[in-house]
């Protein structure tokens, strides 16, 4: 780990000699294997390690240059302060970002943890076996042309000319599985799966497979179905890539630039159903990545968003924070500019439902598993969405595979329609959440499309 002691020694040593009395150095390392297979032959064998470090310098004036380097030692920093002080005569003059306020509070009490990398064979050697697992799970499934197995040592600091100084590593490992087959007669069909976890021993490979080839071979008896209004099912990765998707209804920055479905008065408006909490929570206990500090050195937190489907808090950086006269809540992403970004959701029943419903019991639900395309099929600014996706139409407990649609609403309607939030929630790379009942989304099926 890099020692952040030695590198602020360093950087105060040579903003001294520069005259530079304000500045801030974020970094980060990564240092990452991965490996992909075919046929039970390595495909593809990648090793990197990428380090990004951001030097921000106020003058005299109070404005603020920035600057990126790969570098720590005492030539990188030494130029890339100087670059940044140079720079800083062309810096904004309104909305000046500072030190968060809280660049040198306290960090929650988590151990940082770097687990031993494991040999490239043994990588592929799991993932050969792994591969070969699952095309022996049907005799349709007759690759697996998307794979991956990988593991990353990761590292960040903080440092200030006010004394702050963070600094915290993680590792994770990870695997993704995506067969395809192929019968006489038939489409092709698809299905993934993905597992993360703190190191490959603690990597639940074969759990991961086993749900791959489970969603796949549902898949083979598929059927069109008719287009109307349906009843949905969200599972847990697509409630949360529409959440995403949508995330400039609680992101502070985007509010700032009128480019969100919010308003700076929209704290405290009902903004879904009442049965719907949402939290960002990096230190979650099932966030393999948990992240102590943002790129400004503020503490991570758990931030209720929406509470019994109210909008409670907004995404904040410490320039937000301060325009908005709120406090930093540690979502800040250091770059060219200072961006607003969250770490790790988490979805949750708000209370105990006057109605609860069972996919054994339902009819004529549909069941969708992830949706596709969300970098074309969102308008982001407009709230509405047209996505195709994978599920499936269930009665009472028995899944029919859908050949081919697409799922159209607005999230807004989307998120005041749920019914029901289920209280089994699902870790995913993006949260954990429970799935989400949705009373009514437009259903388009292949036939209306190709009619």
């Amino acid at each position: 780990m890099s020692d952040v002691a030695k590198i602020a020694e360093i950087a105060t040593t040579k903003a001294q000699a520069l005259g530079i009395q304000k500045f801030d150095v974020y970094g980060s390392t990564i240092d990452e294997a991965s490996v992909q297979v075919d046929q039970g032959e390595p495909k593809q064998v990648k090793a990197s390690k990428r380090s990004s470090v951001m030097v921000r310098v106020w003058n005299a004036a109070h404005t603020v240059g920035v600057t990126s380097t790969s570098e720590v030692d005492e030539l990188g920093l030494e130029l890339a302060l100087k670059t940044a002080q140079e720079a800083s005569a062309f810096g904004a003059k309104e909305h000046i970002p500072d030190f968060s306020p809280e660049a040198t509070a306290k960090l929650a009490a988590t151990q940082s943890k770097l687990v031993p990398p494991a040999e490239i064979a043994t990588l592929i050697e799991n993932l050969v076996k792994t591969e070969a697992k699952l095309m022996e799970a049907h005799p349709a499934i007759v690759g697996v042309p998307y794979n991956g197995l990988a593991q990353r040592d990761a590292q960040r600091f903080y440092l200030n000319s006010e004394g702050a100084l963070r600094q915290e590593a993680r590792s994770t490992s990870s695997i993704y599985l995506y067969s395809k087959t192929e019968e006489e007669g038939r489409r092709p069909r698809s299905a993934g799966a993905f597992r993360i976890s703190s190191g490959l021993n603690q990597l639940d490979i074969d759990d991961c497979w086993q749900e791959a080839a489970e969603k796949t071979i549902s898949h083979l008896n598929y059927q069109p179905i008719p287009s109307s209004k349906y009843r949905v099912v969200l599972s847990p990765e697509a409630f949360l890539s529409l959440l995403g998707a949508f995330s400039n209804l609680f992101n502070a920055q985007s509010i700032l630039d009128n480019r969100s479905l919010s308003t700076v008065d929209s704290l405290g408006t009902a903004i879904a159903s009442p049965l719907l909490s949402v939290a960002d929570d990096a230190l979650h206990p099932d966030n393999v990545g948990k992240t102590t500090f943002d790129d400004e050195g503020t503490p991570t937190r758990r931030l209720t968003i929406i509470e019994k489907g109210i909008l409670t808090n907004f995404l904040h950086s410490a320039g937000t924070a301060k325009r908005l006269n709120a406090q930093p809540t540690g979502h800040a992403n250091l770059g060219a500019k200072v961006t607003v970004g969250s770490h790790f959701y988490h979805v949750f029943a708000a209370d105990s439902p006057e109605s609860t419903y069972s996919l054994e019991d339902a009819e004529n639900v549909v069941l969708i598993d992830n949706l596709q395309a969300l970098h074309a099929g969102v308008k982001a600014l407009q709230g509405a969405f047209s996505l195709p996706f994978d599920g499936w139409l269930v009665n009472k407990g028995e899944r029919i595979s859908i050949e081919s649609a697409t799922v159209a609403g607005d999230f807004r309607e989307l998120l005041q329609s749920i019914i029901y939030v289920e209280s089994e929630a699902e870790l995913t790379p993006g949260g954990i959440c429970p799935r989400i009942w949705v009373d009514e989304l437009s259903i388009t099926g292949e036939q209306a499309l190709t009619s």
